[in-house]
């Protein structure tokens, strides 16, 4: 599949960018203040989901006894006090590299908000490998999938030649609408079992992704 592709689409939290640790850390400080039972990753891997107003609701969280915005602010306000100190996957350079060596365009799409997304790209110093870099900005797109359609549509992609490479049933749902190719990586914010519930194509790390 990869040696034949028009180009990649990657999601970034999660596929590209090791954050697992720090969500999990981030949702036990809340659920802690919240005396609500703390979560494992291997916890984490099995509930996470989107919309993630369920996800919250899964854990324990109580939106009579307060809105979901307010848990949604708090996790995004500190998620983006300590992101930077992320590292990427471990093989995630090198991917990047052989997909560039080779000509293949490659493209970002977030559900992450776009300032962001571009500052996130600029700490790890790999805006460059992007041709475009499509992040949420409620101003213009009220949803990943959106942003989708108008990135093939700007840039007059054929959809049927991308591969989305993401770690969540959500990114093979984008991908379907979009009419991609998807591949999952299993080391992300969903477990592998989850993943291979769509069908497709899952590995385990990055770096398969060049065996």
């Amino acid at each position: 599949m990869m040696d034949c592709i028009g180009g990649v689409i990657w999601d970034w939290n999660g596929t590209l960018l090791d954050d697992i640790q720090l969500c999990v850390v981030t949702m036990n400080e809340m659920l802690e203040r919240r005396n609500l039972p703390l979560l494992s990753e291997h916890d984490y891997r099995a509930v996470f989901s989107f919309p993630v107003k369920d996800y919250y609701q899964k854990i324990g969280f109580d939106f009579e006894i307060e809105p979901f915005e307010i848990p949604s602010r708090e996790f995004i306000t500190r998620y983006n006090e300590q992101m930077n100190g992320c590292n990427l996957h471990l093989d995630a350079l090198r991917v990047l590299n052989y997909f560039q060596s080779i000509g293949t365009r490659q493209f970002i799409l977030s559900a992450m908000k776009q300032d962001a997304l571009e500052d996130c790209l600029k700490t790890q110093q790999i805006s460059h490998f992007f041709e475009h870099v499509s992040g949420l900005d409620n101003h213009y797109a009220a949803s990943k999938m959106e942003n989708g359609h108008r990135l093939i549509s700007n840039l007059n992609l054929n959809s049927a030649e991308m591969v989305l490479i993401g770690d969540t049933v959500h990114d093979f749902e984008v991908a379907t609408e979009l009419g991609c190719k998807c591949v999952l990586i299993a080391n992300g914010h969903q477990s592998c079992e989850i993943l291979q519930s769509t069908g497709v194509l899952v590995l385990d790390r990055l770096g398969k992704l060049l065996d």
